[in-house]
């Protein structure tokens, strides 16, 4: 029997599933950004501390991998600063379910997890519930195909 459940679901998987359909693009840039700003401005350190996504300012920023990182306070970005691999989402803050798939694609910053202490962004919420379906699974595709996605 389908529930409504599963048509929602799957309902929230057709934009990742036209993206991952789609002629493969080289994301190249080791980091997602928009206009060279990582998180869409969101302070990665926030996930940690806050349990929830805040909106960095631009009074606070590091360079990530040439892209720009905001940060909500002067505490958070030196938090970072003095271990970026602890805080830093993981796969460039690509998708991480699409990259488990071989693929990138944009991620939303309300659409995340910490997974034995890993920041992990996802395209959406829906596909965010997919990937909790078997995370440590997706993580060792993803791991398998980063950063090879971003050549293909």
């Amino acid at each position: 029997m389908i529930s409504r459940r599963h048509v929602l679901a799957a309902a929230a998987t057709l934009p990742l599933v036209r993206i991952l359909s789609a002629p493969a693009w080289a994301a190249t840039d080791p980091v997602f950004s928009t206009n060279g700003i990582a998180i869409h401005g969101y302070d990665p350190v926030a996930y940690f501390t806050e349990g929830k996504p805040v909106e960095g300012s631009p009074e606070f920023i590091s360079d990530w991998q040439g892209a720009e990182l905001r940060f909500a306070s002067a505490d958070n970005k030196a938090t970072f600063d003095s271990d970026p691999d602890a805080f830093a989402p993981k796969y460039g803050g690509y998708c991480a379910y699409a990259v488990s798939k071989g693929a990138t694609a944009t991620t939303d910053p309300f659409a995340w997890s910490i997974h034995e202490n890993r920041l992990y962004l996802n395209f959406s919420t829906g596909v965010r519930d997919i990937w909790r379906q078997d995370i440590p699974g997706n993580i060792a595709a993803a791991d398998a195909n980063w950063p090879g996605v971003l050549n293909a």
